[in-house]
């Protein structure tokens, strides 16, 4: 049995066979490096090609990782003016031991690390934010109902399900004690505010998860990610984007993550941008950039958990367990700040 990091080849070329109606034969498989959670491939049988997800290896955190949503999701944005690509099939365990997704591939640039920025001048850089952010703002317009999404989750209580959820993987995946992250929960679920409203919220939005025109950054041509996707309120989504500018989150990509490159337009500017595009109220933003804080410290505990045994794909992972202490520590200090 052909396998190949994660993939079991001969039962995708079966699945292949009797759920993808262009597949012409033998299937070859990639890892698209840049993953910190699901894995990704790009999967080929030199006509088509698609893009493959599924859960990490040995997954700790499996609400984190749902392939049902992720497929659900992207299937029911189509033609909603929400970038996406197109949804192929839904795999089930049955197939190689996981479920996972499978959408077409798209072609495009997706910009990873700063590296990856050094090659596009200032304003390009600029409208590849702005452009993000734009997305962002449409993806929070669109009635859930329309789509086919009202079921997708529960808004009312987001927040606070949000906080106690967090904190529950937490207990799940560390591998050290953190008083910072205790006091960080503590503190998040005695000041949670009402939600400022409801929408179909990404979960993970930022840069590496856009993929944009080749010759024009200020073109997406899909968002990918969705397997945390819910209905909730849209500020969280906002949040975490900002949070992600932070070089505190700069180890959860071996210390070259795009998002935190001082040649993006700043926290302030892209809340600006937001607020001008959506028309939302941003009084309570230190509360959400805050929970965003709190999220990624937990995400990033996951990730170190994994590689600690062995169970990551790919390179760079080693120094993913320097980043929960100052993240937890940023998120108590976002608190502070809008207390």
């Amino acid at each position: 049995m052909s396998t190949i990091d994660g993939l079991d080849l001969s039962a995708l070329t079966r699945f292949f066979t009797e759920h993808v109606p262009d597949f012409r034969g033998e299937l070859h498989a990639h890892l698209v490096q840049g993953g910190r959670s699901n894995l990704t491939y790009r999967l080929t049988d030199g006509h088509s090609s698609w893009a493959l997800r599924r859960p990490p290896l040995g997954g700790l955190t499996p609400s984190a990782h749902d392939m049902v949503r992720e497929f659900r999701v992207v299937h029911a944005l189509a033609g909603s003016g929400v970038p996406v690509a197109r949804a192929v099939a839904l795999g089930d365990a049955h197939v190689m031991g996981v479920p996972f997704a499978l959408a077409e591939y798209v072609d495009g640039v997706v910009i990873r690390t700063e590296e990856h920025l050094d090659a596009w001048p200032d304003q390009a850089i600029a409208d590849c934010a702005h452009t993000l952010v734009d997305a962002l703002a449409r993806l929070h317009a669109v009635e859930p109902a329309a789509v086919g999404l009202a079921d997708l989750g529960r808004p009312e209580g987001y927040l606070a399900r949000q906080v106690r959820r967090w904190y529950d993987q937490w207990q799940r995946v560390r591998t050290r004690q953190l008083p910072d992250i205790d006091a960080l929960h503590e503190q998040l679920a005695r000041a949670c505010p009402p939600e400022s409203g409801a929408s179909i919220v990404h979960g993970d939005f930022r840069i590496d998860n856009a993929i944009f025109a080749p010759d024009d950054l200020s073109q997406v041509r899909a968002l990918v990610d969705w397997e945390m996707a819910t209905l909730g309120d849209p500020l969280a989504d906002l949040g975490l984007h900002l949070v992600y500018a932070d070089p505190a989150f700069a180890p959860v990509l071996a210390g070259e993550a795009a998002s935190t490159s001082p040649r993006l337009p700043t926290p302030a500017d892209l809340a600006q941008r937001y607020a001008t595009a959506s028309g939302r109220n941003l009084d309570n933003l230190g509360y959400y950039i805050a929970l965003g804080y709190f999220k990624i410290a937990v995400i990033a505990e996951g990730i170190h958990a994994r590689h600690r045994q062995g169970l990551t794909v790919g390179s760079g992972f080693e120094t993913v367990g320097d980043a929960p202490a100052p993240l937890a520590a940023a998120g108590l200090h976002a608190l502070k700040r809008s207390a």
